[in-house]
């Protein structure tokens, strides 16, 4: 990247090219569950978690006669493990019941399913189906709105607004590269600014910035 180049591309092109991210699966039942398993928790919790469900329960069908009790200690390691579940099963028998066991491939049937909203459902798309979409959670929110690319409330709104700015071949890498860099130095509270990149590009440093020289001039 241009260290003049601060548009939305080259700055997302950077963060893809700085801060990869591995999928680990590629079956689409396992990364709509796993995804589900990541929610607020960290990726060596979901990976865990995800190894020891699998290794019991592979795909949909052998989860439709579970028990939620049934998956708390293979999960517990992912947080929330009532709640992951209770929505893990439910999702598994729709897929079966509604779907012939199959995951579906369009977004509109995703987030039909228990559990699933735009993101996971955009996460399948494009990891498992190598369809253009754009995955946004709370790092994504949260950083776009920090460079100044957008101006939005939600989540969702975000991922709209993005992808008239984004070029659609960067839809699919962008998510998971701006969750290690919202981890890594974008973080939601105490940002490593001083160890960014793109600092320069950043609506939220300059404004930092001028705070922040304008404090010391008041203390002179």
């Amino acid at each position: 990247m241009s260290r003049n180049d601060c548009s939305p591309e080259a700055v997302s092109s950077w963060i893809v090219e700085n801060f990869p991210r591995e999928q680990e699966y590629g079956d689409p039942f396992k990364v709509l569950v796993s995804t589900i398993l990541s929610q607020r928790t960290r990726d060596e919790n979901t990976e865990e978690a995800s190894r020891r469900l699998f290794s019991v329960y592979p795909d949909p069908q052998s989860l439709i006669e579970a028990k939620p009790e049934d998956l708390y200690d293979l999960i517990k390691a992912s947080g929330m493990y009532r709640q992951k579940a209770a929505r893990i099963i439910n999702c598994a028998r729709m897929i079966v019941e509604s779907f012939a066991g199959v995951v579906p491939d369009t977004l509109e049937e995703l987030v039909t399913i228990p559990g699933v909203g735009r993101k996971t459902a955009n996460i399948v798309l494009n990891v498992s189906f190598k369809k253009e979409a754009l995955a946004v959670d709370t790092h994504v929110h949260r950083i776009a709105n920090r460079l100044g690319w957008v101006k939005t409330k939600t989540p969702d709104d975000t991922e709209f607004a993005l992808m008239k700015i984004l070029p659609p071949s960067i839809w699919g890498p962008v998510n998971g590269s701006m969750v290690e860099f919202g981890r890594e130095i974008c973080r939601p509270i105490g940002p490593k600014c001083n160890l960014c990149g793109i600092s320069q590009c950043c609506e939220y440093f300059s404004l930092v910035s001028e705070q922040t020289t304008e404090r010391q001039k008041q203390q002179k």
